[in-house]
């Protein structure tokens, strides 16, 4: 079946400033995409003809960082953002417990509280969270996924005592006394958080519709797992064999303790290593380094303001065996680093491991730092020399701001997602929304990066913004190219799929600050629409 697109602002990310006429689509790919008589032409006699009524027609979003399974679950679980204070987060768990009629003993789950926004301007700690139930284990988890609290029965099922000796590689808050207060942070919240993550995960086959219509919603068709397990990779083949994935989904297994350099995936998924099989590819390692800034646990060089570098959570020799492994398996490898002391980390790990390399494509396996959001130029200039990609998380720029001109200060604090340096100096940068922490809204990512406006109005980092055109390269041709994808996604153009997004104003030309109140009208995947306003 053909389509043939026209009377639209068809931008096709081409060029700054190309349009095209209209748009021939056949057989999910497209066929010819230029001046109308040209392309329509080209024709058959079966093709439907759809009149865009002056709406925009561009290439479909491409998220370069998210986790697609823990989205769906996610939304199976006691939303807390909604909270302004402890009362709420206590009224909403305990409503979520009445609704759902939890069982006592059985493990009740909130997600998406944020300390930074609650009255109190704390962490809920046990005492609050005992308050919602002493018979049942509550668990709540940070907005930014890098830290948790949980109840006194929470505690218990875990093994965590009041005379229990810190952890390395992460926080364990207390009281003044040293009794453990229920606050966990990185390493320290793994036994709690990797716990609830058995519930989580058994729901995500139920509310997997809904996740992915989120993205789909969106604009969005290709997307990231970007805490990948055999798990999740397993639920998502089961998934796509059942006809149920409409998106792409591209899979980055977490380098775990490698012991004798052991992670397997590529030898056990060969069928799916670098290569769609359905909707579904690995595409290459994990690896997470630090926290976040949000919650202070991001790795700095230079302390907060108040106090405190955040956690480094692993060793320089592990990081460093696992850039080994990425070179020699020919692997691109995803590194999460918030604090530029874990930006330090990866880049001399990866710099000794390249060094020692004799893969003769080590200079196009496109490494990733994840986040960016403290990268110093002269960090950008080392991943320029290597090629590397910044994935950068402008929305924090909107999200987060404020809070981290009060962690940082002025200077730091108004550099955060540096997008301008990276595009200054070459770098093929991308824009992630590190989904369920925030929404999939890769439009608002655009207007981050244009605006830098935080949530009470204040613009942050002027020198850091970019214009409008080379912020949709961050959702679309750029991000393409961070999966190795820009041969077939990402721009409008004769033999590429027919991955597109139908918009109700054109980016380019309304005033800058409503980019991100523009609506997505329809998705198209491979030719099919998936989605409909």
């Amino acid at each position: 079946m053909e389509k043939l697109y026209f009377n639209g602002d068809i931008i096709t990310m081409e060029g700054e400033g190309q349009y095209a006429e209209a748009v021939l689509v056949a057989d999910g790919k497209i066929k010819a995409a230029g001046a109308y008589d040209e392309v329509a032409a080209q024709k058959g006699a079966d093709c439907e003809i759809v009149d865009l009524e002056g709406k925009t027609l561009m290439p479909a979003f491409i998220d370069a960082h998210g986790h697609a399974t823990m989205t769906p679950a996610f939304a199976s679980l006691c939303d807390l953002s909604v909270c302004n204070n402890f009362d709420d987060v206590v009224a909403e768990l305990k409503a979520f417990m009445e609704k759902r009629q939890i069982p006592a003993g059985e493990l009740v789950i909130g997600v998406n509280y944020d300390n930074n926004f609650l009255a109190e301007q704390a962490h809920p700690d046990r005492d609050v969270l005992d308050k919602v139930s002493t018979e049942h284990p509550v668990t709540i988890i940070h907005v930014s996924i890098h830290a948790a609290c949980g109840n006194s029965l929470a505690l218990k099922n875990i093994n965590y005592t009041d005379d229990m000796a810190d952890i390395p590689g992460g926080e364990i808050g207390r009281y003044e006394d040293g009794r453990i207060n229920g606050y966990l942070a990185e390493a320290a919240m793994y036994p709690l958080v990797f716990g609830t993550l058995g519930k989580m995960m058994a729901d995500v086959a139920s509310v997997w519709d809904f996740g992915q219509n989120l993205y789909l919603s969106n604009g969005i068709t290709t997307v990231q797992e970007g805490a990948g397990n055999e798990g999740n990779l397993q639920l998502l083949n089961a998934m796509e064999q059942a006809g149920r994935v409409k998106m792409d989904v591209i899979v980055y297994p977490t380098f775990g303790d490698l012991g004798d350099g052991e992670l397997k995936v590529k030898e056990e998924h060969p069928d799916q290593w670098q290569q769609y099989k359905g909707h579904i590819k690995i595409g290459g390692y994990k690896l997470v380094l630090d926290g976040s800034p949000q919650a202070r646990t991001a790795w700095m060089t230079e302390p907060y303001v108040g106090g405190g570098c955040g956690v480094p959570i692993l060793e320089d020799s592990f990081v460093l065996d696992c850039m080994r492994k990425a070179l020699a398996d020919d692997a691109q490898a995803l590194v999460h680093c918030n604090g530029d002391a874990a930006g330090d980390q990866f880049l001399n790990a990866f710099e000794t491991a390249y060094k020692e390399s004799d893969n003769p494509n080590k200079d196009n396996l496109r490494f990733t730092m994840i986040h960016c959001q403290t990268a110093r130029r002269d960090q950008f200039e080392k991943m320029a020399k290597y090629k590397m990609v910044p994935s950068i998380f402008t929305g924090h720029v909107n999200y987060w701001g404020d809070v981290h001109m009060k962690n940082f200060g002025p200077v730091r604090g108004s550099r955060v997602s540096p997008v301008k340096d990276a595009l200054d100096l070459g770098l093929v940068y991308n824009f992630h929304t590190d989904t369920p922490v925030t929404r999939p809204d890769l439009l608002h990512s655009v207007w981050a990066a244009v605006n830098r406006v935080t949530r009470s109005g204040q613009t942050i980092g002027e020198e850091q913004k970019v214009g409008v055109y080379d912020a949709l390269k961050g959702i679309t041709i750029n991000a393409a190219y961070a999966y190795f994808e820009e041969d077939s996604k990402g721009s409008i153009k004769a033999g590429k799929r027919a991955d597109l997004v139908v918009l109700d104003g054109n980016p380019l030309k309304v005033d800058p600050m409503a980019i991100k109140d523009i609506k997505v009208l329809e998705t198209i995947k491979d030719g099919v629409t998936v989605y409909t306003a």
